[in-house]
């Protein structure tokens, strides 16, 4: 009698864990799954980019080439050095994915694309590590380094100022765009800054329409990288102007301040150019 009453017992402490247990995990699995926003998911920017209005050689009334420096210290530059992902970090991995093809920058003409191994060593360098296999044999692989965003300190765009007969106004279109890095020595001291590459900017604006921007003051990221540079929301310094002797203004006129003064004045003349062609 005992053992029966001690099985049945044992039996129902089972069966009430067992029912809590059940109990528990319904509850758990009913959970509403939490989102980081207010809204479940956001529209993706996975979109090409609007392909520019035809134009034909006749339809160019005047141009000028300018290449223009953009500081990302600035704070209307800041989203290009974004610590989320900051442009540099955007157009390495879509190099690394073959989705847009780099350039030395032997010239500003896009006439020397970078080999992979050139890709590599720009991106930070490459190391050369020993690997052993189970026999004691050794053999010895490439390994690049990574490159750190913070090292890029501006962007240099090359662009063409144009006038459209067909519709008298004055447009432009950036031709190249190249992150210039900063190298400092042991001290933190800056030796030097270069442009790493150049990227054909028509080829990369299906990457750059397809990534968002960071926005100050709303971070909804509707607007791509794309849309930046086209509505140009950047501040920048011209640097160059064509010449016949191929110069920059930093070659011409030692001190900054006369860069800067030149540069103005330069960039003012093209603004001045759709103007005169109402005036009389």
């Amino acid at each position: 009698m005992k053992t029966s009453f001690f099985t049945l017992l044992f039996v129902s402490l089972l069966c009430t864990c067992a029912s809590a247990q059940t109990t528990s995990g319904s509850r758990e699995a009913n959970f509403p799954t939490p989102v980081n926003d207010i809204v479940p998911e956001r529209t993706s920017l996975d979109r090409p980019a609007l392909p520019y209005q035809p134009i034909r050689e006749a339809d160019i009334l005047w141009q000028k080439r300018t290449w223009r420096v953009i500081d990302v210290r600035e704070k209307i530059n800041q989203p290009f050095a974004s610590q989320e992902r900051p442009l540099i970090s955007i157009l390495m991995e879509a190099a690394e994915d073959q989705k847009v093809r780099l350039y030395s920058t032997i010239d500003d003409q896009f006439t020397t694309p970078l080999s992979e191994a050139e890709r590599l060593a720009i991106a930070g360098g490459i190391d050369t590590i020993p690997v052993y296999d189970g026999e004691g044999d050794v053999t010895y692989e490439l390994v690049a380094r990574d490159l750190n965003p913070a090292d890029i300190t501006h962007y240099r765009i090359q662009e063409m100022w144009y006038i459209d007969k067909n519709t008298s106004t004055m447009k432009v279109r950036i031709i190249g765009l190249a992150p210039i890095i900063s190298e400092a020595d042991e001290n933190g001291l800056l030796l030097l800054t270069r442009p790493l590459f150049w990227v054909w900017y028509e080829g990369a604006r299906n990457v750059l329409a397809s990534e968002p921007a960071w926005v100050a003051d709303n971070s909804i990221h509707s607007r791509s990288w794309d849309d930046v540079f086209q509505a140009r929301l950047f501040d920048s310094v011209v640097t160059k102007e064509e010449n016949v002797s191929d110069r920059r203004l930093i070659d011409i006129y030692p001190d900054g301040r006369s860069q800067l003064i030149v540069g103005d004045r330069i960039n003012r003349g093209v603004m001045n150019k759709e103007h005169d062609l109402w005036s009389w």
